[in-house]
């Protein structure tokens, strides 16, 4: 079988929990070979995040590292320390990639910037990914994802369809506010990558959480400053028909019908209601002045129906609607495993998982595969340390009593 994409490319990774580390990942299943540095004796801090099996903590067992690890090796090393500096170093000389999300100024009081490091690698390209970015009067704040989705202007716009608009804003779901900003570095390090190819030469990549997030909202954060209008929550749901998220029979759907034509089929979908026809109802300006009076007849006829029911007879009706999807509605939807996304893993630890993510795509020549589950802390430090820097098996232990690895 063909190598994968990315073969040939090496990476340090010095991150902690999501950000960095999937940044890492999604060229890890590329084929890039990736060595994750954690902290000795604690590791990284997803370790300590769910899910966990049965809910008992486990730091070799967090789905949450698991999943964002995968196709990487692993170690353990302190590079502040005089001997975990000059090993860091020597990891550095043989790498394309350093993918780090440490506080500004952090790597350089270890020495470890980025013009130390170009001196010893003129074709490294060295990435870090900060909350506000290396500059400005935000630079030294640190943040949660929270802070972040809320920052950016992310969680004051989304989720756009809510039953109440007046609610206090929330963030998006899930470890969206760590994930994209993973996958625009790691767009802008395979951009960097190529002009490596082209000129040989290396650079340096500043990444804000902040600007990645608000990045992906663009229209709703330029629509002030080019037209002066004020996108809000609350803004967009006065302009918008009296649809969004709604409870169901077994769940929740969600219905958007911001055209007229829209709105109509979904009003044909629910039974073509006498109500529909009324003059306070007639188009989405008086529809938006009367919310309340028409989302309660739809309500109660969306609790008589279930998730599937509305999908499939809105779908053929051209009705924008979907059903809301729990977990387990996605391990066990028919599209998912008719294209195997899901698949099978073995690890030390866990053991075999049945139900794995695996990759969004499919490459005809460099299919994706898992050549490695995610590390356990510092199972690899033999076989990089001793194998590839000559460090003997006696060395390891030295540096093991000194807690540099």
């Amino acid at each position: 079988m063909a190598g994968k994409a990315l073969n040939g490319i090496k990476i340090l990774e010095y991150c902690d929990t999501v950000s960095g580390a999937y940044c890492t990942k999604l060229m890890a299943d590329l084929g890039a070979e990736v060595i994750k540095i954690e902290a000795p004796g604690i590791g990284d801090g997803a370790r300590r995040k769910p899910p966990f099996p049965n809910n008992i903590p486990d730091p070799e067992k967090s789905g949450l590292f698991l999943y964002i690890n995968t196709n990487k090796y692993g170690v353990t090393l302190d590079p502040s320390k005089p001997l975990g500096n000059k090993i860091f170093k020597e990891l550095v000389k043989d790498v394309d990639i350093l993918v780090e999300d440490k506080p500004p100024g952090e790597m350089a009081k270890m020495g470890l910037d980025y013009d130390v490091l170009n001196k010893l690698n003129p074709g490294l390209i060295m990435t870090s990914i900060t909350p506000f970015g290396r500059s400005g009067p935000y630079k030294d704040y640190k943040a949660y994802q929270l802070n972040i989705s809320h920052v950016s202007g992310q969680g004051y716009l989304l989720p756009m369809p809510a039953l109440k608009s007046d609610r206090p804003p929330v963030k998006v779901g899930g470890n969206s506010g760590n994930f994209d900003p993973a996958i625009v570095a790691s767009v802008a390090i395979m951009a960097a990558l190529f002009w490596k190819g082209k000129t040989g030469k290396g650079q340096f990549i500043e990444m804000s959480k902040q600007e990645a997030l608000m990045s992906m909202q663009r229209v709703e954060s330029v629509t002030f400053p080019d037209s002066g209008i004020n996108m809000t929550r609350v803004g967009m749901a006065q302009k918008r028909s009296p649809d969004g998220v709604m409870p169901c029979k077994d769940g929740y759907v969600v219905v958007v019908t911001p055209e007229e034509h829209q709105w109509e089929s979904f009003m044909k979908l629910i039974g073509d209601p006498d109500w529909a026809k009324e003059e306070w109802c007639k188009d989405w300006i008086n529809r938006s002045g009367n919310v309340d009076r028409i989302q309660e007849p739809i309500l109660e006829w969306m609790k008589e129906h279930t998730k599937e029911e509305i999908f499939r007879k809105g779908q053929a009706m051209s009705v924008p609607a979907a059903p809301m999807n729990a977990s387990k509605d996605v391990v066990e939807s028919p599209q998912f495993n008719a294209r195997n996304f899901f698949v099978e893993m073995e690890h030390p630890a866990v053991g075999k998982i049945d139900k794995f993510p695996s990759s969004p795509y499919r490459f005809s020549k460099t299919p994706w595969k898992i050549e490695r589950p995610a590390p356990l802390l510092g199972e690899h430090n033999e076989v990089i340390y001793c194998e590839r820097l000559g460090y003997t098996k006696e060395d390891l232990e030295k540096f093991k009593a000194s807690e540099t690895i």
